[in-house]
């Protein structure tokens, strides 16, 4: 796999995410063997309409926003996707597809879909595979000792399926940095 190459402007964007990304107190950031720059694993999953996609699937079309979030119906979870929902215009605008990933059953995302009036995809990463394949799998969660919940992580993929942003919380009641995501966006948009 060939490492992409990117410009001046995207190189200082990206020096910049990594020193504020690896500034953040994350265990998995270190952990996990991916980096801004790397080539994307791809993967396939169910969303709410029972229809197998990939990540590829999307990068075809846009650049890619993947956020993994632990738990549908929670507060800060519904905070977060419904935040994504209002700005879709803008992310639209970036030529960018938001795609929510969970460790819920599709069932229950389409529910989740449902209530919220989201209006992207959700994906069910039932089995953790692809938490696994992005390290942003909890040992066990902050809250009411579950095991294997994913944490929230957002992932900024461009169309040659290369990791532009990524950003893995311990913390599952921070949001992402959504600001950072929009420059690393802009800065797609203008390659």
């Amino acid at each position: 796999m060939s490492k992409a190459t990117f410009g001046p402007y995207s190189e200082k964007l990206r020096q910049a995410t990594q020193r504020r990304i690896y500034g953040i107190k994350s265990s998995l950031v270190n952990n996990t063997n991916l980096k801004i720059g790397d080539h994307a694993p791809n993967f396939s999953l169910y969303n709410t309409a029972n229809e197998q996609v990939s990540l590829y699937d999307f990068t075809k079309k846009s650049n890619v926003v993947l956020l993994f979030f632990p738990l549908a119906f929670s507060d800060v979870c519904a905070e977060e996707l419904c935040f994504i929902r209002d700005n879709m215009d803008k992310y639209n605008q970036l030529n960018a597809l938001a795609i929510g990933i969970s460790v819920d059953s599709m069932f229950a995302l389409n529910k989740f879909k449902e209530e919220k009036q989201l209006q992207f995809d959700l994906l069910s990463d039932f089995n953790k595979d692809v938490a696994r394949k992005f390290g942003v799998l909890y040992d066990e969660f902050p809250l009411f000792n579950m095991k294997g919940v994913t944490k929230r992580a957002a992932f900024v993929i461009d169309q040659k399926e290369t990791i532009r942003y990524m950003e893995i919380l311990d913390d599952p009641g921070k949001m992402p940095d959504f600001e950072a995501i929009e420059q690393i966006l802009n800065a797609c948009s203008a390659e």
